[in-house]
C-alpha cells in the first residue's frame, strides 16, 4: 500500500457512528499509520478518527428539517471540501447518510477522490433517480443487505455484499443476565418489560414519545408490564419527563441489546432499532413521525410499502407499523392488544423475526468491508 494514505469517512447517524468505528478499528489494525478524518460520533473519535463535525451537529431529520438548516449544511460542506484539498486526502467511505453524501460526492470525485460507500442509502425504497450519482461517481459499493447486492449487480454498479455489521457487534457484546440487568436498573422482580425506544434525535422524540408514553401505561397496567425507556447518549432524560404524565418508567442508557434480549414487548420507532429488536426476535409495534411537509414530500417519492427495516428485509408486514396520523394513544394501544392477548400470534411473531439472522449473514462485516478499501488502495 501506498505511503501516506489518509481517508475521509462521513456518518451522519448514531447506527453509521457504531458501524463507523468498528470500520476504523479494523483500518487501523491493518495500518495503524493511516490517518482517518471526517463526521461522526464519540465511537470515532475513540477509534482514533479526527472529527470536523460531530453526528450531534447534523442531526436533522426530512426535507423541512434539511431545508431550515441549509446554511449550516452548506458550511459543514465546504470545510469538508476544503479540508481534503488542504491535506490531499485520497479516498472518501461514505456511511449512508444520502441527503448530504450523496450530494458532496461529485465535488468529492472532482477533487480526484476516490470514493467507497459502505451501508447503502435505501435506494431500492426512494425510486432510482440517484443511483445515476452512484454508477457515475462511487468506485465501489458495499452492500450490508444481500438483496441489496442484487439491486446494483442489475444496474450494472461495482458492489460487494459484506455483511451487516449488526453480526460482529452482538456477538461481541458480553450481556448481562436477566437477574443482573433488573438489579442494575431496579426494576421489579419478576414483571416482564415493556421496552420503548423513542428515537435518537430530541425532534423525534417531541414527536413520537407523548402518545407512545400515553399508551405504553396503559399496556404495562393490562398486562403487567414495567415500562423501561431507552435514552440515546446524545439525549438529555430530562426530555422524557416533560411528557411523563402519571406514568412510570425506567429510563436506561448503553444497555438496548441486554433490554432487546430479555423484554417481552417493544414499541419502537422506525430505523436501526427495529433491526435491531427483530435479531432478538422481540415482538414490537413500530411508530414513525415525522414532520407533515416532509411526510407529504417521502410519501410521493417512496417506492415500497413497508417502513420498518425488520419487515423490509423479511420481505413482508411481520411487525404492525404506525405512521404520522396513526401515531395516536389509541391506534398504539389497539395493536399491542392485538399481540398481547393473542399468544400464537405473538409467539408466530417471534418465529418469523427469527428469519433476520439467516438474512444478515455472518460476522465479520467490519473486516471484509477494511479488506475491500484497501484492496481499491493497492489497486491505485
Amino acid at each position: 500500500m501506498k505511503e501516506g494514505n489518509k481517508i475521509l469517512i462521513v456518518a451522519g447517524e448514531i447506527s453509521g457512528d457504531l458501524i463507523g468505528a468498528a470500520l476504523i478499528n479494523k483500518l487501523k489494525h491493518i495500518d495503524p499509520s493511516i490517518r482517518i478524518s471526517g463526521i461522526g460520533g464519540e465511537n470515532m473519535s475513540k477509534a482514533g478518527m479526527e472529527l470536523l463535525f460531530n453526528i450531534n451537529q447534523m442531526a436533522f431529520l426530512g426535507f423541512w428539517e434539511v431545508l431550515k438548516h441549509y446554511p449550516f449544511i452548506r458550511k459543514v460542506r465546504k470545510t469538508i471540501l476544503q479540508h481534503v484539498e488542504k491535506f490531499k486526502i485520497n479516498y472518501a467511505v461514505l456511511i449512508d447518510y444520502p441527503g448530504f453524501n450523496l450530494n458532496i460526492t461529485p465535488k468529492l470525485k472532482k477533487s480526484g477522490v476516490k470514493i467507497i460507500y459502505y451501508v447503502s442509502p435505501q435506494l431500492w425504497a426512494w425510486g432510482s433517480g440517484r443511483v445515476k450519482i452512484i454508477s457515475r461517481y462511487i468506485e465501489k459499493m458495499l452492500v450490508i443487505f444481500q438483496f441489496e447486492k442484487n439491486y446494483y449487480k442489475a444496474k450494472n454498479i461495482d458492489v460487494e455484499f459484506v455483511g451487516h455489521p449488526l453480526v460482529e457487534r452482538i456477538n461481541e457484546y458480553t450481556f448481562l443476565t436477566k437477574d443482573e440487568l433488573y438489579k442494575k436498573l431496579k426494576l421489579e422482580p419478576g414483571k416482564e418489560i415493556l421496552l420503548l425506544l423513542p428515537g435518537s434525535r430530541e425532534q423525534e422524540i417531541r414527536r413520537i414519545f407523548p402518545e407512545v408514553i400515553k399508551a405504553a401505561e396503559k399496556v404495562s397496567e393490562k398486562f403487567n408490564l414495567q415500562i423501561v425507556v431507552v435514552c440515546s447518549s446524545n439525549i438529555n432524560k430530562k426530555i422524557f419527563e416533560e411528557f411523563s404524565t402519571n406514568a412510570k418508567f425506567t429510563i436506561a442508557s448503553e444497555l438496548n441489546y441486554d433490554l432487546m434480549k430479555y423484554a417481552y414487548f417493544g414499541i419502537i420507532k422506525s430505523g436501526t432499532s427495529t433491526l435491531e429488536a427483530g435479531y432478538f426476535s422481540l415482538p414490537m409495534v413500530v411508530v414513525y413521525k415525522t414532520s407533515s411537509i416532509s411526510y407529504l414530500i417521502g410519501s410521493n417519492l417512496i417506492k415500497i410499502d413497508k417502513i420498518a427495516m425488520a419487515n423490509i428485509i423479511l420481505g413482508k408486514k411481520v411487525v404492525p407499523e404506525l405512521v404520522q396520523s396513526e401515531v395516536n394513544e389509541k391506534n398504539i394501544l389497539q395493536y399491542c392488544e392485538k399481540i398481547l392477548t393473542d399468544n400464537s400470534k405473538y409467539v408466530c411473531i417471534k418465529m418469523e423475526l427469527e428469519n433476520i439472522k439467516k438474512l444478515l449473514g455472518n460476522a465479520g462485516a467490519s473486516e471484509r468491508a477494511a479488506n475491500k478499501i484497501f484492496e481499491i488502495m493497492n489497486e491505485s
